[in-house]
């Protein structure tokens, strides 16, 4: 048995075990607020959860929501493939003062997934439509399924929210089979979220204000996708956390998932 691993918590069917990993020595960074993390092996019995993890509340999903949203304009021919391109337009999206250079420009599916380009998956979302997102939604269960109506930014401000134990249902049910995307659009995904650092890791982060607007206070993070392993089933993840601040979550919490991951290789 792994010597990080301090104790088994059965769950309430008795089938399957909690691997639970100390918050000491992961956890230990100025700013964090909260953080919580679930890993559990796709169609496998292992399940691996960071001690005081708060699995089941749910969050906005921010960014991270552009894995549902790809494969949706993929599956629906909004986007025809990973080098569908859109032109940035200024005045239908005027650069916030917050907005990093790369989102000064147009854009392709995959780059704008890559750069977390807010504006194009807007522009998505308005071709996509509240009704067929409310399908969508309900029929993969992400989170409470409600996109609001005419909304395109649902996934920042709201009323769009997912738990992490509901990130990861989601990712299983893709890397299983059983969410009915097409194999070619799942393929598209798993090359554009690749996280060229670390070999067989695909991810996606996603951050906002606690509270709507205010990008000086408290924020909150994600850092979701999954990890292909050699001689096992890949391992479904996903990680949560809240800061002081969006400079201390912005670099910690990949960081922090990713030796989490490493921990569980061990």
């Amino acid at each position: 048995m792994r010597g990080w691993l301090c104790a088994l918590v059965l769950l309430a069917t008795g089938a399957q075990a909690d691997e639970v990993i100390p918050r000491a020595p992961f956890v230990d960074a100025p700013g964090v607020q909260e953080v919580a993390f679930l890993a559990r092996s796709v169609g496998g019995a292992e399940r691996y959860v960071l001690e005081g993890s708060d699995l089941d509340t749910a969050h906005r999903p921010w960014s991270t929501f552009k894995i549902p949203n790809l494969l949706i304009a993929l599956e629906i021919g909004v986007a025809d493939g990973p080098n569908a391109l859109r032109t940035w337009d200024s005045s239908r999206h005027p650069a916030g003062r917050w907005w990093p250079d790369a989102w000064l420009q147009d854009h392709t599916l995959a780059t704008a997934f890559r750069a977390s380009a807010v504006w194009y998956f807007r522009d998505v979302a308005t071709e996509v439509g509240s009704d067929r997102y409310r399908d969508w939604l309900a029929r993969w269960d992400y989170g409470n399924a409600d996109p609001g109506e005419g909304r395109d930014d649902f996934w920042l401000g709201g009323p769009l929210e997912i738990s992490v134990a509901g990130q990861v249902a989601f990712l299983e049910s893709l890397l299983s089979g059983t969410a009915g995307v097409a194999p070619e659009h799942l393929e598209i995904l798993a090359e554009i979220s690749a996280e060229p650092d670390h070999a067989g890791l695909h991810a996606k982060t996603g951050a906002g204000p606690l509270v709507p607007g205010n990008l000086a206070g408290p924020f909150g993070g994600w850092y979701v996708g999954w990890q292909v392993r050699e001689g096992a089933a890949p391992l479904a993840f996903a990680l949560y956390m809240e800061a002081e601040s969006f400079a201390a979550l912005r670099d910690l919490r990949r960081d922090l998932a990713v030796t989490l991951l490493e921990a569980i290789a061990e």
